[in-house]
């Protein structure tokens, strides 16, 4: 019995309420806090409805205020917070947490508000910290990163002998039947999206232009769907953690009139960070293009389709070398009956609630700051399927990935 701070009322915080909030047996009492209190109150009378979980309070907090977070925390008394809302409010929360003697996990590394890069070195930074106060720091505890990264671990424990080439592959292939919108915070989604590709060779960083390579790679259960190169938070730490990787690279798919779309709000520049003067007041153009675009959290209702995410891998076994393909569906449908979400919050909320577990229940233990993959993975994975997300593997198969016929014509 255990109590958790959830910080973050969009989507994803939404999933991780629900989820908390059904296994009661560990996560006993539960607070939901963000800088909108009417959100959290939202969201915990739903989780109380569809689950009959009564112990749910709501918090108004701002999340980058240093001494309201500690305050918060004080009050509560939680073992640990789950974070959940946006990456520039990853180190006041960890300095707070580290004040304050509690565990901590998020879904995403920080990035500054004012420099389109994230890396986890800001993160790394605080281990020795977090090491002298007995706590532990859990990092990238979303889908990707997360589960990709707890894939890889399950690989190189289980099917090989050394990693070599690892491909993490993201497809969306559900329709919200909107124009244009993002599947998670406008904001993080664009900034993340428009940067430069980057991955990861023969232990160098080599660097791409935004969308330069693309491949069309085939997903279980959806079929062909064009893939791009983009850079992705866990290739860094992955590349860390398993030093026998010669490559790895991370894709994600768009469709052409997304990227359409994409390529407006650049050149007419609604993609940029920097302050302009409108009427005498400072904006950021997009933050505005945030305040104007479909919210995330309600694109759920009319959401159809499936996600497919996983892990495209080559390595050596006994001395012979094999592929293995690890990955997991989600069904936009079936997320938004269970949590009024859809499922990009939800393959991102669920494994947040369930890394919370696996530490309240000693299965991760540790102190300092950690990525996921340093845990063992099998626990993780034993309990992801009958919490929503079931996965599966392949053996010894084409992973396209080095095929050059499927290159974007």
């Amino acid at each position: 019995m255990a109590r958790v701070l959830i910080i973050g009322a969009g989507g994803v915080g939404r999933v991780t309420t629900f989820k908390c909030a059904m296994h009661p047996e560990v996560f006993s009492d539960i607070m939901l806090a963000s800088r909108t209190k009417s959100k959290c109150d939202a969201i915990a009378e739903d989780a109380r409805k569809a689950t009959g979980h009564q112990r749910i309070q709501t918090a108004r907090v701002d999340a980058e205020n240093v001494p309201e977070l500690v305050e918060l925390i004080r009050q509560f008394q939680p073992d640990i917070v789950i974070h959940v809302a946006l990456p520039y409010q990853d180190l006041t929360i960890m300095e707070a947490c580290c004040e304050t003697g509690v565990h901590y996990l998020d879904t995403a590394n920080y990035e500054p508000r004012d420099v389109a890069k994230f890396e986890y070195s800001w993160q790394w930074a605080w281990h020795d910290r977090f090491k002298e106060k007995g706590i532990m720091a859990v990092l990238g505890c979303g889908f990707d990163p997360g589960v990709t990264n707890i894939f890889t671990a399950r690989a190189a424990k289980h099917h090989f002998d050394e990693i070599h080439y690892l491909d993490i592959v993201d497809c969306n292939a559900g329709d919200h039947g909107k124009p244009f919108a993002t599947n998670f915070n406008p904001e993080i989604n664009i900034r993340e999206i428009t940067q430069k590709g980057r991955y990861y060779e023969n232990g160098k960083w080599i660097e791409t232009e935004p969308h330069e390579i693309c491949m069309e790679l085939t997903y279980p259960e959806i079929g062909p769907r064009k893939s791009y190169l983009i850079y992705h938070e866990e290739l860094e730490s992955l590349v860390k953690h398993f030093p026998g990787i010669r490559r790895a690279r991370f894709w994600m798919t768009f469709g052409d009139e997304y990227l359409t779309h994409l390529r407006v709000i650049q050149n007419i520049g609604m993609a940029s960070i920097e302050p302009v003067k409108y009427k005498g007041v400072d904006i950021v153009p997009l933050e505005f293009l945030k305040a104007v675009l479909p919210d995330p959290g309600e694109l759920g209702e009319n959401y159809k389709g499936q996600t497919s995410i996983g892990c495209r891998i080559r390595g050596v076994k006994d001395g012979k070398e094999r592929t293995c393909y690890i990955w997991n569906n989600c069904s936009h449908e079936a997320a938004y009956r269970e949590t009024g979400a859809q499922g990009v919050s939800y393959t991102t909320g669920v494994p947040a609630m369930l890394g919370a577990k696996m530490v309240l229940e000693g299965k991760w233990t540790g102190a300092g700051v950690f990525n996921v993959e340093q845990f063992d993975p099998d626990p993780f994975l034993a309990e992801l399927g009958e919490n929503g997300l079931p996965w599966h593997e392949a053996f010894d198969l084409d992973l396209e990935v080095d095929d050059p016929s499927k290159k974007c014509k």
